[in-house]
């Protein structure tokens, strides 16, 4: 058992664009917010380069990980009435949820795919690693930081810890997609959170829906879903993604080589050199620094790297076209073949991207399936596509999405390559 640090003579507030108000009353949570590990999370956007297609989506991981306690901490209210739910475990989830997102790198997925790092690793070392969030957790007893850890990573045994964080009907859900929608300027991922809140129950191992509020979860089912193909998923961050990727790999590719940049790049040698980073390297790592060095790799001497970095900054982004299945090899095969002609590298101007979502499935956790459940009046519990028409109806309807991406301005500027320009021009337009 732990000894709560007891709460602050006077509440905190932050006012928040999405849930009004965010109220810290605990000196747990305050000291957590104020240490230096969080703080960098005002240096990393919650949506990656998506900014680049919605401009107003400039919000953070700080902004989220504050909306997330918040909706955890209102939950709770919501659960304190019931036998199921332990307020000894208030503290512990608050944490969870505060920190949930602290080891996440610049431009996150991204970043994540180039370097094969993982944010989930990152989070779990600044919570037990030698950091100011670790000192601050570990004055509530010894054991504490590898709890809030392990309810983070799934495998704390109280499963209705681990569900209200992570789940179909999760905190972090709940705050992203009110969030995202609202700095991406949509009405895609808004749902009725007061509502949704109010029809939560616990239960001993998850948080299931009383049956009369079936039809709330059903309606924030069709916005997720939705949020996914108009934002999460669209053509243009898709571009963007891949062309930061294909800055960064350039770089790598570079520096492996021998190539002396005009300025070292310190601050990726770590992972260009393939080396364990330490925990103080990688925290260095935030969107600035990488900003930095696009800026900086714009005048180097190296023509892809120049062309690329400055495509990223100056929002050049590559132009996609939809192949259908049947037609995809053939076209790539003497797209690459004609590209490499022309002198354009296919592994940084010709990129594939192949994408499939559903709208509904049973979220794979724990080793088991697990959906919605409904609480249902008399007391049993269902899983919500056994009673919803509409879930029923999307349940495995799965949807996918195939593009190529290439320098459409690069090609219309070809003088004495005619006959090639032609061809991939109209091929690239279904002409």
């Amino acid at each position: 058992m732990y000894t709560s640090r007891g709460q602050l003579s006077g509440s905190k507030v932050f006012k928040d664009p999405v849930h009004r108000y965010i109220y810290v009353y605990d000196h747990l949570i305050w000291e957590l917010i104020n240490t230096k590990e969080f703080q960098r999370l005002r240096r990393i956007k919650q949506l990656g380069t998506s900014f680049l297609t919605f401009h107003g989506a400039e919000h953070t991981r700080f902004h989220h990980s504050l909306g997330v306690y918040e909706i955890a901490r209102q939950l709770i209210d919501q659960f304190h009435e019931y036998p199921e739910w332990d307020d000894r475990n208030r503290e512990l989830l608050l944490a969870a949820a505060l920190l949930h997102d602290v080891g996440h790198g610049p431009f996150s997925h991204a970043f994540e795919h180039v370097f094969s790092v993982r944010h989930e690793v990152w989070t779990e070392r600044i919570i037990l690693g030698d950091t100011e969030v670790n000192k601050v957790l570990s004055e509530m007893g010894v054991g504490f930081p590898e709890e809030v850890a392990a309810i983070i990573n799934k495998t704390h045994p109280n499963r209705l810890l681990v569900n209200m964080l992570s789940s179909q009907l999760d905190v972090d859900r709940m705050d992203y997609l009110l969030r995202d929608a609202h700095f991406a300027g949509v009405s895609y991922g808004k749902f009725d959170l007061e509502r949704m809140l109010r029809v939560l129950r616990p239960d001993e191992d998850q948080v299931v829906v009383k049956q009369s509020g079936m039809h709330t979860i059903e309606d924030y089912i069709m916005r997720r879903y939705q949020m996914y193909w108009q934002v999460y998923l669209h053509p243009a961050t898709r571009s963007s993604d891949l062309l930061l990727k294909a800055v960064l790999e350039r770089a790598q590719e570079l520096y492996e080589s021998g190539y002396t940049f005009n300025m070292e790049p310190r601050h990726f040698l770590p992972i260009f050199n393939r080396e364990d980073m330490t925990l103080a390297h990688y925290l260095k790592l935030d969107e600035t620094v990488v900003y930095f060095y696009f800026q900086e790799w714009m005048e180097e001497e190296d023509a892809i790297l120049s062309d690329l970095a400055s495509r990223f900054v100056n929002r050049r982004l590559l132009k996609y076209k939809n192949f259908p299945e049947a037609n995809r090899v053939r076209y790539m095969d003497r797209l690459k073949e004609t590209m490499e002609r022309i002198g354009l590298p296919t592994r940084y101007y010709l990129l594939e991207d192949q994408l499939s979502q559903l709208p509904y499935d049973l979220y794979k956790g724990h080793g088991n399936y697990e959906g919605i459940l409904l609480q249902m009046n008399d007391g049993d519990r269902r899983e919500i596509s056994e009673v919803s028409m509409l879930v029923q109806s999307i349940l495995n309807s799965r949807q996918s999405d195939e593009k190529i991406y290439y320098p459409e301005d690069v090609l219309l500027n070809l003088k004495d390559h005619a006959s090639e320009k032609s061809w991939m021009l109209s091929t690239l337009r279904g002409d």
